[in-house]
């Protein structure tokens, strides 16, 4: 595959239209209650601050953290994700006994279903309630279209993450910037192709996105692409 180079303006340009495709720009502070904060697991602690302004915010009563040990915290982290995101969301000011947690999902698809699981047991109803997801910003997208695709009848009322730009979100304790994205572009090939394993419901990529992330790809940020995809990126369809 070609050599990843550095990061130039071009690059940066191309990431941009990436990264403003997976966040969603969800007005979360004017919008009305849910039943409950979901955060979906992650390798970045902020995600917690951000559920916590919500939680004090009084957009729901009860904060959930779901998340075990997946593809970017196995091996990093010694407790799972969720223990981790509850222990900093009581650092920000939640209540402990406001937060459920469900630790043993991989990935987000677990996420969802584990946690309707966990609800359905705290609450012993089938009911169908109302969200807030937390999720890190360029995972916004994915994170409602599995969501949607796992619980249909749930309502989201918004999709939100730490308000944090393209170029003041990388770090060395979450992901350096040529990392990041790897896994941005990572993730909008499976935005591409998961629908049609049944894992997320459709979205619709806009062409100047997909020709950032075939700039990006044929650059050399293909460390996060599926496994099993050839590594070729200029015999891909641009479209």
């Amino acid at each position: 595959r070609p050599e990843l180079t550095r990061v130039s303006d071009e690059l940066l340009g191309a990431a941009g239209v990436v990264w403003g495709y997976h966040t969603l720009g969800h007005n979360c502070d004017s919008a009305p209650p849910a039943d409950y904060i979901f955060v979906l697991g992650s390798n970045d602690l902020r995600v917690a601050d951000r559920a916590a302004e919500l939680f004090k915010a009084g957009k729901a009563p009860v904060v959930i953290m779901s998340g075990g040990f997946g593809n970017l915290t196995a091996g990093v982290f010694e407790k799972p994700e969720a223990q981790l995101l509850a222990d900093r969301a009581v650092d920000c000011g939640v209540p402990r006994d406001a937060i459920w947690i469900e630790d043993k999902s991989t990935n987000t698809g677990q996420n969802v279903d584990l946690t309707r699981k966990l609800i359905a047991k705290q609450t012993q109803t089938e009911q169908a309630p109302s969200f807030y997801l937390v999720q890190k910003p360029y995972m916004e997208r994915r994170t409602l279209a599995t969501f949607i695709r796992r619980w249909p009848e749930a309502t989201v009322i918004g999709v939100t993450s730490p308000r944090l730009s393209l170029a003041e979100y990388p770090s060395e304790e979450t992901l350096p910037l040529q990392r990041l994205i790897s896994v941005m572009c990572g993730d909008l090939q499976r935005i591409r192709e998961y629908p049609r394993k049944g894992f997320q419901v459709a979205m619709d990529i806009p062409d100047d996105v997909w020709q950032a992330f075939l700039t990006l790809t044929r650059a050399g940020f293909t460390s996060h692409l599926l496994p099993g995809t050839v590594l070729d990126p200029y015999s891909w369809p641009d479209n």
